[in-house]
């Protein structure tokens, strides 16, 4: 906000001038960096890996992957609700509000599963999709579904009423997250080529390859629809403020080790990222170019994924303990540690 003046005021005026002040500054700073802290932590059964984590703020669920499964969380309470199966290699999920619907992109098993957002029951299967879906992304004004498939190298766009599929696009890179604008324009990163790509949404074709020089591995994405920034986080520990209309890199933001995914509020002006390290990096979107680290708060190690309620300003992140690191094989020669029983736990950050 600009700085209004109006003369020297009397002392009388000033007075109300400070007090108008604050009533106009408080209610913008109640959400502050600053305050963010984690605020509870909830137990989840089960000892399998997971993936992307998605929140349904109209039902208050979140939705963990898991492997073969998606556990759904009240998140008022903590307790799982439901479990939807039959979705081998879960990636993601994506929340139709407008069809009461959810989608899954089954990464093993190349196939998304449909499924009602008030029942939480399965209803269809997708089949025609390309080799590996990961990143899902419902987009509104179309009513369609994109399927980034990582094995496929490939974007599969599906009518999401009839559950048929409309075109498959070659991308020629490994496609990572998704966001839409309100324009018709649905970005992803394409991971290992360190670039954002652009697909027109009425023609289905992807138009433009933005490169972004320091960034080494894309992952997570997020957009301010309204200032037209896109935030793509990289592996080197950076996340790129680009612009979304001409994909000029504006700024270049540090961020904390091993970040993964990425959330914009537009109430706050704040951007989440979460880091495996074991950190939730916020930064506030000072202007359009002007970009402030506020906090990099404690989470906990593999904490590298997020979800963020816009309601209520929560943020949702999900990690628990590793056991040792397996000795390497041919067959698998970059082992993973094995996550220990009863150790996995959903944690919420919000401002107070």
């Amino acid at each position: 906000m600009k700085n209004l003046t109006f003369g020297r005021p009397t002392i009388a005026a000033a007075g109300v001038l400070a007090l108008l002040q604050m009533t106009i500054v408080l209610p913008a700073q109640a959400a502050t960096p600053e305050n963010y802290k984690i605020v509870s932590r909830f137990p989840i059964s089960g000892t399998e890996g997971w993936d992307y984590i998605a929140v349904d703020s109209k039902r208050e669920r979140l939705f963990i992957s898991r492997s073969d499964h998606v556990q759904v969380v009240d998140t008022k309470s903590g307790e799982v609700v439901a479990n939807i199966l039959d979705t081998a290699g879960v990636h993601g999920v994506a929340i139709a509000q407008d069809l009461k619907l959810g989608f899954t992109s089954n990464g093993r098993s190349d196939t998304i599963t449909v499924f009602e957002l008030d029942s939480l029951k399965t209803i269809d299967t997708i089949k025609t999709v390309g080799p590996g879906p990961d990143s899902i992304l419902y987009y509104p004004p179309l009513q369609r579904i994109y399927s980034f498939n990582g094995r496929g190298k490939s974007v599969t766009i599906i009518d999401a009423v009839t559950r048929k599929v409309v075109d498959t696009l070659s991308v020629l890179g490994q496609p990572e997250f998704a966001v839409n604008d309100s324009q018709g324009h649905i970005f992803f990163n394409v991971e290992d080529k360190n670039e954002i790509a652009v697909i027109d949404a009425q023609s289905s074709k992807i138009v433009k390859h933005w490169t972004m020089s320091q960034c080494d591995g894309p992952s997570g994405l997020a957009i301010d629809d309204a200032r037209h920034r896109l935030f793509s986080v990289c592996a080197n520990q950076k996340m790129m403020v680009v612009d979304s209309l001409s994909g000029r890199v504006v700024t270049t933001v540090g961020i904390g080790e091993k970040p993964d995914a990425v959330a914009f509020d537009p109430a706050s002006g704040l951007v989440f990222v979460s880091n495996g390290g074991g950190t939730l990096t916020v930064v506030h979107e000072d202007t359009a170019n002007k970009y402030t680290v506020k906090t990099n708060l404690a989470t906990q190690k593999g904490a590298r994924t997020l979800a963020l309620n816009p309601e209520n300003h929560l943020v949702y992140l999900v990690s628990g303990k590793f056991g040792a690191v397996p000795a390497p094989t041919a067959a698998n020669p970059h082992p993973r540690p094995a996550l220990l029983p009863d150790t996995f736990n959903v944690l919420v950050a919000e401002p107070n």
